[in-house]
């Protein structure tokens, strides 16, 4: 029986995606679900979407959509590069597609328009790149955009009483309506941890690949994991995010 597995933020890392995916010995019976932003910071953006496409005709892959794979979407569809992208890692991701043809970039602005939203499986786990503001879950979230920028959600778990009960009035009713949630967009490096994050229900497992932090392969339901080389290391010619690292986005 295969694996569950959740991948953190690869932000264009591809030597440590394929490195941390080789680490957890994946194999094709296993179940990957990747939390979103592929794409923006280190130069192996357009190599990281060509791996993920010929990856998931190999074997089961989810993709959520993260904020920096809206952005890409929007430069492959209409051409349009808005400045706080590129200066937030949209850079590099141009300068990876230089020498693709048309039918090639056709074939990457389909696999950003197909990512989901989040998703829900069997055990009632919501995987979803950032968050959602709804009482009532992200199928009732006013504005998709939420999915991929909300932080309130992991912000609330953050503060929480550790002791507050779950049959408490002041228990955060979002938190009631899954099992256990995973999540990306807000790097642990802002709680001074490399390694996944647990506050209440929620997983957090982007460990900073974008910055200094390595990326993380986490087992959904034994709760090991696998860590790349940090992304300087493997990229040392290279920044990534890291000149962004003061006006998160």
């Amino acid at each position: 029986m295969g694996r569950t597995l959740a991948i953190g933020d690869i932000h264009g890392g591809f030597k440590a995606l394929t490195q941390v995916l080789e680490r957890a010995e994946v194999t094709e019976n296993d179940t990957l679900i990747f939390l979103g932003d592929y794409v923006d910071g280190w130069s192996g953006s357009s190599r990281v979407i060509q791996f993920l496409m010929e990856l998931s005709g190999r074997q089961q892959c989810i993709f959520i959509k993260g904020n920096h794979d809206a952005w890409c979407e929007d430069w492959l569809c209409f051409g349009t590069s808005e400045n706080v992208w590129l200066s937030n890692g949209g850079k590099s991701t141009v300068s990876s597609y230089s020498d693709y043809d048309l039918e090639d970039l056709d074939k990457h602005l389909e696999f950003f328009q197909n990512l989901k939203n989040y998703y829900v499986d069997k055990y009632n786990r919501l995987f979803i790149h950032a968050g959602y503001s709804s009482v009532n879950g992200p199928e009732k979230e006013m504005y998709s955009s939420g999915y991929r920028w909300d932080r309130t959600l992991w912000e609330t778990a953050i503060a929480m009483d550790g002791k507050l009960s779950k049959n408490s009035a002041l228990y955060p009713k979002r938190l009631l309506l899954y099992s256990e949630i995973f999540i990306g967009h807000t790097p642990t490096l802002y709680l001074g941890s490399t390694k996944p994050v647990h506050k209440a229900n929620i997983w957090n497992l982007d460990t900073g690949a974008a910055f200094t932090g390595p990326l993380t392969v986490m087992d959904t339901d034994t709760k090991e994991f696998w860590q790349s080389d940090p992304l300087p290391a493997l990229y040392p010619d290279e920044k990534g995010r890291n000149k962004d690292i003061v006006k998160l986005k």
